[in-house]
C-alpha cells in the first residue's frame, strides 16, 4: 500500500468514525431539563408533607403532617438578576378541610444547563444536563459554610462538596394511588452511623437526600434527612438529637 492509498484509507476511517459518533448522539438525545420542571404562572403541585422534629431538648421525635401546595406565581429576577419564577408555599391540615396558610416562598431559575432553587439566599442546583444515569454534579457548590446555622450539629460542614447523581432514568413508579411514568431519580448524600441510635453512649447521625421528578409534572417525591445524636455527658444527663426530616409525596397537580 503506497503512501497516498494509506492516507485515503485513514481519511475514510476517520470520516466513518465521525459520522458514526454524530449519528449516535442524534439518535439518543437526552430530555430537556424543563420537561421535568415545567414552569408557568398558575401551575401547582400539592403534597403530603411529613416533617420530623426533635422536641423536649432533642429527646422526643415528633412527626408533623400537613398538606402543602407549591404554586408558581410570576416571572421575576432572582438574586443574580436572572429570569426566575417565584413559587409560593402554603400549608393546611392533612384532611384538606382547613384554609391554606402562607408558608414562605422561593425561586426556581431555569437555565440552559441547570435547574436551580434559591430560598433564603441559599442556592442549590437541583437538576443538570445531560439527564443521564450516573451523571454527577456538585449541587450545593454555591452554599456558604455551615448553611444550616439554626441547628447545633456538624452535619453541614461539608455540604458544598456533596454529590448529586442521576439514578434510574425513565422509570415507572407507584405513588399513593397514582402510576407515574417517565420518572427520573436524583440521589444525594446517603451516609449514617449508629442510625437508628442503638448505642445510647455513642454519637449517631444520618444525612440522606433523594428527589424524584415526573416528566411534564415536576417534583413528585422528596426525602431530606439531617440529624445528629450526642450521647449524655457531664452537664447533660440524657442523649440529645438535633436536626430534621422531610418527606414530600405528591397528592395532585394541574
Amino acid at each position: 500500500m503506497n503512501k497516498q492509498t494509506r492516507h485515503l484509507v485513514l481519511f475514510t476511517l476517520l470520516t466513518l468514525v465521525f459520522f458514526s459518533c454524530k449519528k449516535s448522539t442524534e439518535d439518543y438525545p437526552t430530555a430537556q431539563l424543563s420537561a421535568y420542571q415545567p414552569l408557568a404562572s398558575g401551575k401547582y403541585i400539592t403534597y403530603r408533607l411529613d416533617s420530623t422534629v426533635f422536641k423536649s431538648f432533642g429527646t422526643v421525635p415528633e412527626v408533623h403532617s400537613y398538606q402543602e401546595k407549591h404554586l408558581v406565581d410570576s416571572l421575576l429576577p432572582d438574586a443574580l438578576g436572572r429570569p426566575s419564577y417565584r413559587v409560593f408555599r402554603f400549608i393546611r391540615d392533612t384532611a384538606g378541610t382547613g384554609p391554606w396558610q402562607p408558608a414562605g416562598s422561593y425561586f426556581i431559575t431555569s437555565t440552559r444547563n441547570t435547574i436551580e432553587v434559591i430560598e433564603n439566599n441559599l442556592r442549590i442546583i437541583k437538576l443538570t444536563a445531560p439527564i443521564q444515569e450516573n451523571n454527577t454534579w456538585k449541587g450545593n457548590r454555591y452554599l456558604p459554610d455551615e448553611p444550616m446555622s439554626q441547628y447545633t450539629f456538624s452535619n453541614d460542614l461539608d455540604m458544598s462538596s456533596w454529590d448529586y447523581t442521576y439514578g434510574t432514568i425513565d422509570d415507572t413508579i407507584h405513588l399513593r394511588n397514582m402510576v407515574l411514568d417517565s420518572v427520573i431519580t436524583v440521589n444525594g448524600i446517603d451516609r449514617s452511623f449508629n442510625a437508628p441510635v442503638t448505642n445510647q453512649n455513642g454519637i449517631g447521625y444520618k444525612d440522606y437526600i433523594q428527589d424524584r421528578y415526573a416528566k411534564h409534572i415536576g417534583l413528585v417525591y422528596q426525602e431530606f434527612i439531617m440529624w445528629e445524636y450526642q450521647p449524655p455527658h457531664e452537664n447533660v444527663p440524657v442523649g440529645q438529637t438535633t436536626g430534621f426530616g422531610i418527606r414530600r409525596s405528591m397528592i395532585d397537580h394541574n
